[in-house]
Order: structure tokens, then C-alpha cells, then sequence
């Protein structure tokens, strides 16, 4: 038995195990800058670093984790724009590093000790080898514990929706949504951000009859 959970346009469904499946939420603004503070404080540069480039390339788990670092940096410096191939579709896809990333990113690769052929995000355990997906989605469950959020309704596509759907909710422009995560059908982005269900709820309250 299956039971709809829907916030923000997110259709989640719960078994009768308890589990939910289904596309994972968005972070809100105020949550990621309480993840970022947090990380800040607790000094813990790694998950910053990963933070910010999460929130800013809007990559897949996939893609993200097998970046090095001469993917983003070039004789020492971050760059501001980047393009990457997705693994998935084979396609292109650009993205942007704000200063703030550019800054943690820096402090990170410097206080690692990475060099322009090391995977960004390197394993501790693993020799020459990136974090891996389980170890990277555990860190976003950590994260949203900590906000006092249900963790299973976050996951590593939670980072990859979280800045789209920002951008969607100020400019409403979906073919520029769709650019940014690469999508090669709008069908996809409309159903990956599930808008068509939000503006309609939208549209529906704001309507007195």
C-alpha cells in the first residue's frame, strides 16, 4: 500500500514499510544557509566545498563525485564557468561557481593538499577513488536530520533540484531550467520540478468562487 505525500510540487509515496519513493524535495533558502552555517562553524570544509558545488553545478550524484580538480580549477584558480559531459546523456552541460563556492572550494582543495589530477571529493578509505554515492547521499540525510527534517525525503537529487528550483520560482523561465540541468525534453524538467502541480494548486487557492 502506497500513501501520495506532495510539498512543493514533490509527489512522494510511502510503503507500508515505512520507505519513501519517488523524486526527492528541494531544499528550501533558509535550510541551505542553516546547513551552511553549520559547516562554517563546525569548520568542516569537505561537506562546504561539497555543499556549495552541489547547489551551484546541479549535477547528478553521478557526475558530481567523479569531478577532479582540474575540472574546476586552472593553475591554481577556480574558474567561474565550467562544462561538463554528462554520463547519463553524453551531452553537455555548463554551470556556474560563485565566489562563495570558489572560496570554500579553494580552502578545501588547499587544506587537503589536492593536486589538478586528484577527484575532488577524494575517499578515505578508497585509494585514488571518490567518495562513493551511499557515502555521499548519507551526508545529505546527516544534513537534513540536523534540520529536524524526515531524511527520507531527501537524497542526492535533493541537491541537484535545489538551486532549479529556486530559479524557476523567481523567473518562471522553464526552458532556461531545462538548459541548466540538461535536459534534452521539457516534459522532463516540468516533471522533475513538478511545476505544472504546483502552479495549478497555486492558481486554484488564489481563485474565489
Amino acid at each position: 500500500m502506497l500513501t501520495n505525500n506532495t510539498r512543493a510540487g514533490v509527489n512522494m509515496k510511502k510503503s507500508t514499510s515505512g520507505k519513501c519513493t519517488g523524486i526527492k524535495r528541494p531544499f528550501k533558502l533558509e535550510e541551505i544557509w542553516r546547513i551552511r552555517t553549520r559547516l562554517e562553524l563546525e569548520n568542516n570544509l569537505m561537506e562546504l566545498a561539497l555543499l556549495n558545488l552541489a547547489i551551484d553545478s546541479k549535477l547528478r550524484a553521478s557526475d558530481l563525485l567523479k569531478t577532479h580538480v582540474y575540472d574546476i580549477a586552472s593553475q591554481g584558480i577556480i574558474n567561474n564557468r565550467v562544462q561538463c559531459v554528462q554520463q547519463k546523456t553524453g551531452t553537455n552541460v555548463h554551470y556556474e561557481i560563485t565566489p562563495r563556492t570558489q572560496q570554500s572550494l579553494s580552502l578545501w582543495i588547499h587544506s587537503a593538499a589536492l593536486n589538478a589530477q586528484c577527484f575532488l571529493f577524494p575517499s578515505c578509505r578508497r585509494k585514488n577513488q571518490a567518495i562513493s554515492y551511499s557515502f555521499y547521499r548519507a551526508i545529505i540525510r546527516r544534513w537534513a536530520i540536523k534540520l529536524g527534517l524526515n531524511a527520507d525525503y531527501y537524497g542526492t537529487h535533493s541537491m541537484r533540484r535545489t538551486k532549479a528550483t529556486l530559479i524557476y520560482a523567481r523567473t518562471k523561465n522553464i526552458r532556461a531550467v531545462q538548459i541548466l540541468l540538461g535536459h534534452a525534453k521539457l516534459d522532463n524538467t516540468i516533471r522533475y520540478l513538478g511545476v505544472e502541480l504546483e502552479d495549478a494548486l497555486k492558481l486554484s487557492e488564489q481563485t474565489d468562487c
